[in-house]
């Protein structure tokens, strides 16, 4: 599951990250509102946390701006301002939670998990293709003939594959979509993990195949 974490103060972002790449998130950081915008409409979230005192564009305009565009990415505000009418314009203007600063980690997780959950990302929890299913709730990825449960990056790089079939999914595209864009890890994880993916497709005697297009990218293909 990728997160867009949106806080200015450098050591807070860089703890926040931490602890959410530990519990198995990916995770892009950015400092200001006019990134956070830009991060939103370049790449899909499965959520955002969102401090409200940012720099250049504040965090309500943020808000705003986002579900203006139609965006329902699930959005968590994470903040200093504890009066009810700042917890109040935050929720008016789009947001779905509201934690304030101090917080206990265990409750920004909670919280993350909970938001997460909501109809609209649950909608399709389970993707189907050939005769395999992905659970996004359980990351098992199955067929008739078995099932796994991958891991995480495994997981982010089927559920692109299988949200977007019969679509060339370049390299690029993986690394910022499950790496981050500021990532240093070379380019050939992505195949490393492709070939992962492979094995264990065949190991569920799949009807589906991941097929590699040279200098375009890779593709899930029904085998004739």
């Amino acid at each position: 599951m990728k997160l867009l974490l949106v806080e200015d103060e450098l050591s807070l972002s860089r703890a926040i990250t931490a602890i959410l790449q530990k519990n198995g998130y990916t995770v892009d950081a950015v400092y200001n509102g006019r990134e956070a915008l830009e991060y939103m409409r370049a790449d899909e979230y499965d959520g955002v946390i969102l401090d409200l005192m940012m720099p250049e564009i504040d965090g309500i305009t943020v808000l705003r701006t986002v579900r203006q565009s139609g965006d329902k990415t699930p959005i968590l505000i994470l903040t200093a301002k504890s009066e009810v009418d700042d917890k109040v314009l935050g929720l008016d203007s789009g947001a779905n939670d509201y934690l304030t600063k101090p917080f206990a980690v265990q409750e920004l997780l909670a919280r993350i998990r909970a938001m997460t959950r909501n109809p609209w990302t649950q909608a399709d929890a389970k993707l189907h293709f050939g005769n395999l299913t992905l659970d996004c709730a359980t990351f098992e990825l199955s067929s008739p003939s078995g099932s796994f449960r991958l891991a995480n990056k495994e997981f982010q790089m089927m559920e692109l594959l299988m949200r977007n079939p019969k679509t060339l999914i370049s390299t690029n595209r993986f690394m910022e979509r499950i790496w981050g864009y500021d990532s240093e890890v070379e380019t050939s994880v992505v195949w490393v993990y492709i070939s992962y993916l492979r094995k264990k497709l065949a190991s569920l005697e799949s009807r589906v195949q991941i097929k590699a297009t040279r200098n375009a990218g890779y593709s899930l293909e029904e085998i004739p």
